[in-house]
């Protein structure tokens, strides 16, 4: 007789090898059934993790906080078929485009650029108004004007972490946030940090320029122009030159601003921007991106027009 290692017969030791096999399975068989029976049983009281839900479609833009009293928001929950973009260039002078302009749904302007007295050129209607930190203190000249009898205007403040900043310690913020405890109607928003980096890259891939290294500060037009793209399907730009016009030697001459009857002539504050060493717009280098935009996007311009045909 052959003896395995343990000194078992081998024809022993497969019978019972055979018997452990059938006693596992009859085991398994049983906890199977019981697992069965609990699943059956207790079912609709045990909740399983639910797949994510896909995301609700929104018009809300990232990027943007509501300022309230006490709390801040995310989203800027804005969204319009078409909206006008007015420039608040000396262009607007004597254009007569405001009845046009106040039929558009959505109406968008920049900093404080004033309607009264000027509505037969650009208008009366404000939807948004997008405006610089540095404009801030301007509108709260006259905060009765700008958050009580256009209490239906959305405003986008945009401003360096320094000022806009949420902690307590942006002056600029503190300050709308008081205005929003004194209007609680107005809608205020402002851009957040991760918003106003993501325009300067925007920059940095349409012209190969970093715009701090190259000493420029985005200009409101462009912040505007960014969140109309966004916000509108499609957009018409009114009093916006090209950035070719100051080169022509038959171009209109208009002021830089509509509303200031001493400001200076709009094509020698382009020049001077552009050529500016540390701390000036690229108005020109920025309407040749818009031109760009124009090509992919429904953009059109108006007074003046542009040939977007010519542009590379």
């Amino acid at each position: 007789m052959t003896l395995s290692c343990d000194g078992a017969p081998l024809g022993h030791r497969h019978i019972r090898s055979k018997d452990m096999k059938s006693t596992t399975l009859r085991w398994l068989c049983l906890i199977s059934l019981l697992s069965l029976y609990v699943l059956l049983w207790f079912g609709p009281v045990i909740r399983f993790p639910r797949a994510p839900a896909p995301p609700r479609r929104s018009s809300g833009l990232l990027g943007y906080v509501r300022i309230r009293p006490d709390t801040v928001e995310q989203f800027l929950d804005l969204h319009f078929n078409h909206c006008a973009l007015i420039s608040s260039s000396g262009q607007m002078r004597g254009s007569g485009l405001g009845t046009d302009i106040d039929q558009i749904p959505c109406v968008i302007r920049m900093n404080d650029a004033p309607t009264a007295g000027y509505e037969a050129d650009v208008g009366g209607r404000t939807s948004v108004r997008v405006v610089s930190h540095t404009s801030v203190p301007r509108l709260l000249k006259n905060p009765r004007r700008y958050f009580r009898e256009a209490g239906d205007t959305a405003y986008v403040f945009w401003g360096p972490d320094r000022n806009m900043r949420t902690d307590g310690k942006g002056a600029v913020f503190n300050a709308l946030r008081r205005i929003a405890g004194e209007y609680p109607e107005t809608k205020l928003y402002a851009m957040t940090r991760e918003r106003v980096m993501l325009c300067d890259q925007v920059f940095q891939n349409e012209t190969g320029k970093n715009r701090m290294k190259s000493g420029a500060y985005l200009s409101t037009g462009f912040f505007a122009m960014t969140l109309a793209v966004e916000m509108c399907d499609s957009v018409r730009v009114y009093g916006m030159i090209n950035a070719d016009h100051c080169r022509q030697t038959n171009r209109s001459a208009a002021l830089y601003h509509y509303y200031e009857r001493s400001a200076a002539d709009e094509c020698l504050m382009y020049k001077l921007h552009e050529r500016k060493q540390r701390g000036g717009h690229r108005f020109i280098t920025e309407k040749a991106i818009y031109a760009k935009w124009a090509l992919r996007h429904k953009i059109e311009f108006r007074h003046p027009s542009w040939n977007l045909g010519l542009t590379p």
